[in-house]
């Protein structure tokens, strides 16, 4: 099994999901996540206003 999970940008952790704000792409981990990315449930997907936030399925 190849595993490709996605790394936080910042740190080199296995990241939880990804922000994008505004015109900002990043891949994040818990610690690096802002607070709405942490508090979303796995899977779950919100736009709020230009920022988008995707939280990775857990596997």
């Amino acid at each position: 099994m190849n595993d490709k999970r996605p790394i936080c940008e910042f740190c080199g952790e296995p990241a939880i999901g990804v922000q994008i704000l505004g015109c900002c792409k990043q891949e994040v981990c818990h610690r690096h996540a802002e607070q709405l990315l942490r508090d979303m449930k796995p899977g779950e997907r919100k736009e709020w206003g230009v920022c988008y936030f995707v939280r990775y399925d857990e596997e």
